[in-house]
């Protein structure tokens, strides 16, 4: 078994991956997510599931840095300032 990232920045790393591979795989339900200010819910599976794999492979002090938290805002949510909202 490989040994848990235990270094920030490569935690990051991992954590904007999982986010990028969301945005990859559901990029309409994500669009519908922000357009209706309902993000987090319609993706609140895949969300966790992301959240289980990015536990299951950093220490847990990196898990509890909001890592994972912060890296969904950067790819889900910022990348996706050009879609009509009424969040913003």
């Amino acid at each position: 078994m490989a040994s848990l990232i235990d270094k920030s920045k490569r935690a990051r790393q991992l954590a904007r991956a999982i986010a990028s591979d969301l945005t990859l795989y559901h990029e309409a339900k994500i669009l519908e997510g922000i357009a209706n200010d309902s993000l987090f819910d319609v993706m609140s599976e895949e969300i966790e599931e992301g959240r289980e794999l990015f536990k299951s492979r950093v220490t847990p002090e990196l898990f509890e840095d909001g890592i994972y938290e912060r890296a969904l805002v950067d790819v889900l949510v910022k990348s996706k300032g050009h879609v009509k909202s009424k969040i913003w």
